[in-house]
């Protein structure tokens, strides 16, 4: 897929186009999360009226997802500054 061992144009371009378009990605997978599972609520997939005997969706898992969101960026912060080449090619430092 990359090209074998030899690290030329082709490679690159292929590297750094998903590198930039994988945050765009994320975040649309993120806002379609967001808009369509948290309107409705996830008893209710379909969107029909069943206001009865319904626990109130918003705002428990807005904050579970706010929760998740700030654990995994405290996660990343500790690793990086903590141990910045933990997840480095060892091949790097030859």
């Amino acid at each position: 897929v990359w090209g074998g061992f030899a690290v030329d144009n082709a490679t690159l371009t292929r590297f750094f186009t998903i590198h930039f378009l994988l945050p765009f990605i994320i975040i649309a997978m993120v806002m379609i999360h967001l808009l369509f599972l948290h309107q409705t609520g996830s008893n209710n997939p379909l969107g029909t009226n069943s206001n009865m005997d319904k626990i109130p969706f918003h705002p428990y898992f807005s904050y579970k997802d706010l929760m998740g969101f700030i654990l995994l960026l405290m996660i990343l912060t500790m690793l990086t500054l903590l141990n910045p080449y933990l997840l480095g090619d060892p091949d790097n430092f030859i």
